[in-house]
């Protein structure tokens, strides 16, 4: 099942249950979807958006969040940031596995072996293989150093 059918069950199942939490945050999960979706078409109506795009779309929202969740700890807004961490829980529920901090070491070696890197300048190309092979199961962010102090 893609994961645009998976959202929109969870979706019927959120309404069913009259589950207000759930529904508003699958309800944003959908509506960044279709924004995504009308990016893209520029006129052409045939364009959609892929599983893959998905998980990069999920990967953001649950960054967002938790910058947010951040913030509201940080002011004193204990409430607020209960509620972005409990948005993160339903998103991350879509998101796969991440992965542990070894087979990510493990996934930047086999990138670099596999692209044939021997130099900082090779890192684009290791990012780009980790992008194609683990989108939404490795934080990019915290991976980048990883390859540069490898390459460097």
């Amino acid at each position: 099942m893609d994961m645009r059918s998976r959202i929109n069950d969870a979706l019927k199942e959120a309404m069913k249950a009259k589950d207000s939490k759930r529904l508003s945050t699958l309800r944003l999960i959908s509506a960044a979807i279709k924004d995504r979706e009308i990016a893209l078409r520029g006129g052409d109506d045939d364009k959609s958006v892929g599983d893959d795009e998905i998980l990069g779309i999920l990967g953001k929202m649950v960054k967002q969040r938790q910058e947010s969740a951040r913030a509201y700890e940080e002011g004193g807004r204990l409430e607020l940031a209960e509620q972005e961490l409990s948005e993160i829980g339903i998103i991350e529920h879509f998101l796969p596995k991440q992965l542990s901090e070894e087979e990510t070491d493990a996934a930047v070696q086999d990138a670099i072996k596999t692209v044939g890197a021997d130099s900082i300048r090779d890192m684009g190309k290791v990012m780009g293989e980790l992008k194609s092979k683990y989108t939404g199961q490795m934080d990019f962010g915290r991976v980048g150093p990883m390859v540069k102090d490898r390459l460097g």
